[in-house]
């Protein structure tokens, strides 16, 4: 049994998604303690629980500690399959995030799977769910990876209630993700959206992005809807030669529309200066797949989020990458 300090380095959620997603895949036991131990609310959280539960349900695998609050986990996997999974995380919990843990799982799956996960669409300290469906699984696409993804409904923090649904197709042929420098910025497409708010939210999160962003080729889709609870906020992305970078900004009471616009326009355009193919926050969601792929990638930025995946994936499959500067390189096995 492989055991995983999750307190290492980045040590929150991320350590749990990447262990238990390589444990079904590789078939490998795992035993994770210390989980989160360093944060406000130390162990599994909801989301947490809810991405482990799935994966034991995707391998008709056993689990010890799958309980809210549980700072130990152990994952022993079954045969990873195919058909249907649903995940209800029951709170705001973020759905990209139990996508994380599940995506590299449901890819190695020797069937399609569909999946439906209820949670949160859009809140703070994860990714967007059209940063998910527009620039993680474009650049997953390149390598191989198929996976259709709509948005049913918005779900924002405290109440949730959005739905996402998709499938994915078993990764029958992987390429290596070669993505370095850019040379050619093809457009900037967005979506901005506000839920049980006015239109003009969305609106004016979109103005204040094109003027910041004024200089570029920028289409930026609105959308209003309604859901359980308010909320807003925006997802823009520039698409080069090489791949997409993301920028990405909340709304809340209290802050302005315009300031949320300005917010993720700000963040994109600082993610395109350095010339780097590869944006921050898709650094480190892509680590587990390249470890089966191979490839080389720059990074705006190598986080620690970023080295602590390299650190799990490595505890399971032994060195694989190389990190020298903002590149990031697998090494031949």
């Amino acid at each position: 049994m492989i055991e995983i300090d999750g307190s290492y380095g980045e040590g929150g959620g991320q350590i749990i998604r990447t262990s238990v997603a390589l444990s079904a895949i590789t078939g490998k036991s795992v035993r994770i303690v210390n989980i989160r131990a360093n944060r406000p609310n130390p162990g599994l959280r909801p989301q947490h629980l809810h991405a482990v539960l799935a994966l034991k349900e995707l391998t008709d695998g056993r689990v010890k500690g799958a309980r809210v609050g549980s700072k130990t986990l152990e994952f022993h996997p079954g045969e990873l399959r195919g058909g249907r999974i649903e995940v209800n995380v029951g709170t705001a919990g973020s759905i990209s995030l139990v996508l994380q843990a599940l995506l590299p799982a449901m890819a190695f799956s020797p069937e399609p799977v569909e999946f439906r996960i209820s949670g949160g669409t859009d809140v703070a300290w994860s990714p967007p769910i059209d940063y998910m469906k527009h620039v993680t699984l474009f650049a997953l696409e390149r390598i191989g990876v198929m996976v259709n993804l709509e948005v049913e409904r918005r779900g924002h923090y405290p109440k949730g209630g959005g739905v996402v649904r998709g499938s994915v197709e078993p990764w029958k042929r992987r390429k290596p993700l070669v993505a370095e420098r850019f040379s050619e910025i093809k457009r900037i497409s967005g979506i901005s959206h506000a839920t049980n708010l006015p239109s003009h939210v969305a609106e004016r999160q979109a103005r204040a992005a094109e003027e910041v962003l004024r200089d570029y080729n920028v289409e930026i889709e609105l959308e209003v809807s309604k859901s359980l609870g308010p909320g807003s906020g925006i997802v823009l992305w520039a698409e080069t030669d090489a791949l997409r970078l993301g920028g990405d900004a909340l709304g809340r009471r209290g802050k302005p529309a315009e300031v949320v616009g300005r917010e993720a326009a700000l963040e994109l355009k600082e993610e395109l200066e350095g010339g780097c193919a590869v944006d921050r926050f898709l650094g480190d969601q892509v680590i587990p797949f390249m470890a089966f792929s191979g490839g080389r990638i720059c990074v705006s930025k190598v986080t620690n989020h970023l080295r602590t995946n390299v650190w799990v994936v490595e505890r399971f499959m032994g060195r694989r990458f190389e990190v020298d500067g903002k590149m990031v390189r697998t090494l031949e096995v």
